[in-house]
């Protein structure tokens, strides 16, 4: 889909209409305050523009049009600020890490606390960094880790993009140094670097996966995330760091429910476009917004604006989620929403429903998520009802790191509290789990216990709607190509 680079008619009619419009907004965005006389002038200005576009249904078409492709094509960038500030920037957030370059091991699963990432993974530790690239690279080292234990480190830019992965599938469990580089940055590889990650944004995020292989096994992460370490440049190389860059003054985010009908949504993303420098793919758009007066940094105060142009804007927030809800609707499989640029096909629709089914999520080559949302009759799942995944004998998800299925409500999207604090069942559970006369493994995902015989088997739901992911890490050819398909969920009552 390529909804943002389709509306020529909507291209053309915006510059006409630009100036307009970014009176007709605010001018508080300005760079310098206006005296008193611009201040009038302008003020006159903003109501007749606004009142000509708010009484003209063309522009005002134009206008929920744009709105629509900035709201699928910022949702990312948004989601991604509002997780920033909930990680580093709200030190009185409950999800707060530690300022950037600090990283912040979680030495324990996530469980149904844990809410400022929809659709967590529990299967593995998580390490995480936020990187601030404005100042000069960073350096991050990671320890020997054994052959046996799948490990990555996922680099995501700001417009969530997977940009890059340091770990068992791409560098090996062997020790080593690599360095992180922001937009600026041009220098040779230093001595003692085994490789250099060019990013596209000035703040990337690190997400580190350390396996687990057991409640026993937790010392031994434990150990391997003390090996994990961050730099700068300069004190990796023994010299002086650079000059610091001015502080900024960060905004607050609304939540992650607001983002999706509140008009602050377009004042978040025009905050965070200041650290995004322009790509090729997005300058057609981005010149797009400029000329209707949204730039990077702009602040509009949407409480002076006209109720029909607001009424115009929310509409178009409206109609961009309903593109994602529909995309959401055809799919079956995590291919093509995760991944680089080029990986998702330049796709901005499939872009913003990754981030609101699982923001940060893996690339295909390094994990395929399959989601159950409806079972074999094509009917949303209900914790009123009883169902079971059967894996054939032989028929295990093909995979050299691990598989998992994870239980999630909606439309929260978090981890289910449950009386057996399971919220997921994986291959390191295979001990555990019973087989089926002929071999196979089947499992029971309800809201009550299938029966102390079953409990084993048991992926525990909430009592209301739900959905389920099959996470497939390092996963086979015959996964990422579509040949291998999981089962069918079947209800059973």
């Amino acid at each position: 889909m390529h909804l943002l680079l389709s509306n020529a008619r909507a291209t053309t009619r915006a510059a006409a209409f630009g100036f307009a419009l970014l009176f007709a907004l605010t001018f508080a965005g300005c760079t310098r305050a206006p005296s008193s006389d611009e201040a009038s002038s302008m003020a006159n200005n903003a109501t007749i523009n606004a009142s000509s576009i708010a009484n003209d249904p063309v522009r005002l078409d134009d206008l929920r049009e744009l709105a629509r492709d900035a709201y699928v094509w910022g949702f990312p960038i948004v989601d991604n600020y509002r997780v920033m500030d909930a990680y580093v920037l709200d030190p009185k957030n409950p999800e707060y890490k530690g300022p950037f370059t600090t990283i912040a091991n979680n030495a324990r699963l996530y469980t149904p606390q844990d809410k400022a990432i929809q659709t967590p993974n529990s299967d593995t530790p998580y390490s995480m960094v936020w990187l601030d690239l404005r100042d000069e690279p960073m350096v991050l080292t990671v320890p020997s880790i054994e052959r046996k234990r799948y490990y990555s480190i996922q680099l995501i830019d700001a417009y969530t993009h997977n940009t890059g992965y340091i770990g068992s599938r791409t560098t090996g469990n062997a020790p080593g140094r690599y360095l992180i580089a922001g937009p600026g940055w041009n220098g040779a590889k230093p001595p003692g670097i085994a490789q250099v990650f060019p990013m596209e944004t000035e703040f990337v995020f690190a997400v580190y996966r350390t396996q687990l292989f057991g409640a026993d096994d937790m010392d031994n992460v434990k150990r391997i995330q003390a090996g994990y370490k961050v730099e700068p440049l300069s004190a990796f190389l023994g010299e002086p760091p650079a000059p610091a860059h001015a502080p900024i003054e960060w905004i607050k985010p609304v939540s992650a429910e607001e983002q999706r009908t509140s008009l602050e949504f377009f004042n978040e993303l025009a905050f965070a476009m200041q650290f995004i420098p322009t790509h090729e793919a997005a300058k057609r758009f981005r010149e797009r917004l400029s000329a209707v007066g949204f730039v990077p940094g702009r602040h509009f105060d949407f409480d002076k604006t006209e109720p029909a142009i607001r009424d115009a804007m929310l509409a178009g927030m409206r109609d961009g989620q309903a593109e994602i809800d529909k995309e959401r609707k055809q799919r079956t499989s995590s291919k093509g929403m995760f991944g680089t640029r080029a990986d998702m096909h330049y796709d901005v629709v499939s872009r913003a429903l990754g981030a609101q089914v699982g923001i940060y999520a893996n690339s295909p080559e390094e994990a395929m998520y399959a989601t159950y949302e409806t079972d074999a009759d094509g009917e949303p799942l209900d914790g009123a009802h009883r169902y079971v995944l059967r894996f054939p004998k032989d028929g295990l998800p093909p995979v050299k790191g691990f598989w998992s299925l994870t239980m999630y409500d909606l439309p929260a999207q978090l981890l289910v509290d449950n009386p057996l604090d399971r919220y997921l069942v994986n291959s390191t559970m295979l001990d555990t789990l019973h087989r089926d006369p002929d071999g196979g493994i089947t499992l029971y995902l309800q809201h009550a216990s299938p029966g102390k015989d079953k409990e084993a088997n048991w992926l525990p739901a909430p009592s209301g709607k739900f959905f389920a992911v099959l996470r497939n890490y390092w996963p086979s050819d015959a996964i990422v190509s579509g040949a291998w398909k999981g089962p069918k969920l079947q209800r059973v009552d």
